[in-house]
């Protein structure tokens, strides 16, 4: 499985560079799915910094019918703090609790993350959770260390 982080979804919807990359991973063979706490930051995002109705939003996200939409439950919950507690740095790092909870869901269903974010996919390299690294809106592609 490979889990899109709020990024990949936004630049899906609003036709920004990773969106053929998104596009390609919704056809391929993997299923694919996102985490509600993503959910809820790409309607946040783009509600609030684009003006994009969220009933609008609610609709494009359901036609792109996910395999998984993962619930943040207790388990996943401590998950997510104990991976940002030891991964987190305000300017080497600066993960959001909404991407340790990405992490740690990639963790306890086996799926690689699929991100433009270069603190998330460090994180993520540093916890072991699979990556799949898109375009960022500049044209750049993380490598790993």
């Amino acid at each position: 499985m490979i889990l899109l982080d709020a990024y990949a979804v936004i630049a899906l919807l609003t036709g920004e560079r990773a969106m053929e990359e998104v596009s390609d991973i919704l056809r391929g063979d993997e299923p694919v799915g996102m985490t509600g706490v993503g959910r809820a930051e790409v309607i946040d995002q783009l509600a609030r910094t684009r003006g994009v109705d969220p009933d609008s939003l609610r609709a494009d996200l359901a036609i792109l019918n996910f395999a998984t939409i993962v619930s943040i439950d207790a388990t996943i919950g401590d998950t997510a703090g104990v991976i940002r507690s030891a991964v987190y740095h305000r300017s080497t790092c600066a993960v959001s609790m909404a991407d340790c909870c990405l992490l740690a869901s990639a963790l306890h269903h086996g799926a690689a993350i699929a991100s433009s974010d270069p603190h998330l996919l460090d994180a993520a390299q540093r916890v072991g959770v699979a990556t799949v690294p898109l375009l960022d809106t500049s044209g750049r592609r993380w490598q790993p260390r």
